[in-house]
Order: structure tokens, then C-alpha cells, then sequence
């Protein structure tokens, strides 16, 4: 069952930038105060989406969708209908259309392949994208980790500092050491 067989080469393109926003908007509804997060997840979709788009281009050269259907397709001659030679020509009518076919995939392949092509070059961009992108939300991730570690640092502290001022409120008070937490 083919999903897509309805969409055009331009819808398709659209469908690419709709997943990468819908999942940029899905990543900042879920952690709205990480748009790095978001911006990451939408690089990485719009990316998937297109390496898909041009597989799917791919796998579906002899659609008419990616052109191919502009140029006219080989038929070759049916030499078995030949009178006389007919009987001994019939042979050659399969390999006759087997190169026919042939050519016809060869211009399927031509037609389809610029297409393919431009979403594949749309995810090597989405590739180069990932790399700075990928480095911003390495930079937030190691800022927000240093914050953590500097208030366990500063709530251990002061952990240590409240059982160094209870300790002497026990001495103070006199209560064994052992009596108390």
C-alpha cells in the first residue's frame, strides 16, 4: 500500500519541512525552556525526511510524478507476426523487448533521478546544519550541567555546615553526641 501515491513532487518537498516543524514544535511543547532541543529535532526530522523522500523517489522510478512519462516509451516491432520468417523471429521479440525495457528504465531512471537528487542534497544540508546545531545544544547541556553540579556542590556545603551548627548546639546544650542525628 503506497501512502504517498497521490503527492506530487511539491507536496512531497512540503511534507519534508511539515514533519520538521511539526516535530520542532512537538520537541518545544514538551521542554519549552530547551528551543536548542527543539531546533536539533527539527534538523534531525527534516533530515530523515528527506533522505526518505529520495528513497521514495527512488523506488518509484516509473511513476509518472518525476517526469518520466514526457518522453515517449520504446515499442519495439512484433517480428513474430512477420509472414513467412515470422516462426523464426519469434525468439527475438523477447529480447527485443527486454532491451525496450530496458531503455524505458534507463529514462525513468534519468527523469526520476534529478529529483531524488534534490532531496538528497536537501539532506546533506540538513546534515551540515546538524553539526553547529548539535554543537549549541553540546554547549547548553554542558552549561546547564555545571549549574547542577555548582548547586549540589553549594547544597552539600551547606548540608556540612548545618551539622557543623548543630554539633554545637549539642555541645552547647550538653546532650551526648549519640542521642541525637
Amino acid at each position: 500500500m503506497d501512502i504517498l501515491a497521490g503527492i506530487n513532487s511539491e507536496w512531497l518537498k512540503a511534507l519534508t519541512w511539515i514533519a520538521a516543524l511539526a516535530c520542532g514544535v512537538a520537541v518545544l511543547l514538551w521542554r519549552p525552556r530547551r528551543p536548542d532541543l527543539a531546533a536539533l529535532a527539527a534538523v534531525v526530522a527534516f533530515l530523515a525526511a528527506s533522505t526518505g523522500a529520495g528513497i521514495y523517489v527512488l523506488n518509484h522510478l516509473g511513476d509518472g510524478r518525476w517526469g518520466g512519462d514526457q518522453e515517449a516509451r520504446l515499442q519495439p516491432p512484433e517480428l513474430s507476426g512477420t509472414p513467412l520468417v515470422g516462426e523464426l523471429l519469434g525468439p527475438l521479440d523477447g529480447t527485443l523487448n527486454a532491451m525496450a525495457d530496458g531503455v524505458n528504465d534507463f529514462v525513468d531512471f534519468r527523469a526520476a533521478l534529478p529529483v531524488a537528487l534534490e532531496y538528497f542534497a536537501a539532506a546533506g544540508w540538513a546534515l551540515a546544519l546538524l553539526v553547529p546545531v548539535g554543537g549549541a545544544v553540546l554547549a547548553v547541556n554542558a552549561a546547564v550541567s555545571r549549574r547542577r553540579n555548582a548547586q549540589a556542590a553549594a547544597a552539600g556545603s551547606e548540608l556540612a555546615d548545618l551539622r557543623a551548627e548543630l554539633e554545637r548546639v549539642k555541645r552547647h546544650v550538653g546532650y551526648p553526641a549519640d542521642d541525637i542525628i
